[in-house]
């Protein structure tokens, strides 16, 4: 099983805090006899008429000296990991979790934008010291 990232504890406090319970941690798919373990698996009920809804949530805390080479292996994982879930689990959207700084820092620039856009991935953006999420980017 793959090492947890430093921020994963508060990225799940932070879940917890919105009404969401974790219901796996992690999550684990196999396919194709590869092992993979994405970070907390979670849900939470919604009205009645929506049912309940499911995520998971892979966990970045982008503390290495290059921002970019994180962003290429966090893409590279989100990407796997959301074909996997869509094989598996296709009701389970899939985010991938970033700190406040480095969201501010890096991932508003124009290069991450476009790639974020272009591979239509889904962020939560945390503030690891207070255990929240501060902005959730479809």
């Amino acid at each position: 099983m793959a090492a947890r990232d430093i921020f994963h504890n508060a990225v799940k406090a932070a879940l917890q805090k919105e009404g969401w319970t974790i219901t796996h941690d992690p999550l684990p798919r196999l396919y194709g006899g590869i092992d993979l373990y994405i970070d907390p698996g979670a849900e939470r009920i919604l009205a009645a008429e929506r049912g309940d809804e499911r995520i998971a949530v892979e966990v970045k805390s982008f503390l290495a000296t290059s921002l970019v080479s994180e962003f290429h292996t966090a893409l590279g994982q989100f990407l796997n990991y959301r074909l996997v879930l869509e094989e598996q689990d296709p009701e389970r959207e899939l985010f991938l979790a970033v700190p406040f700084d480095t969201y501010n820092l890096f991932f508003t620039q124009p290069f991450p934008q476009l790639a974020i856009q272009r591979h239509h991935v889904k962020l939560i953006v945390y503030d690891a010291e207070q255990e929240e999420i501060t902005l959730w980017q479809s």
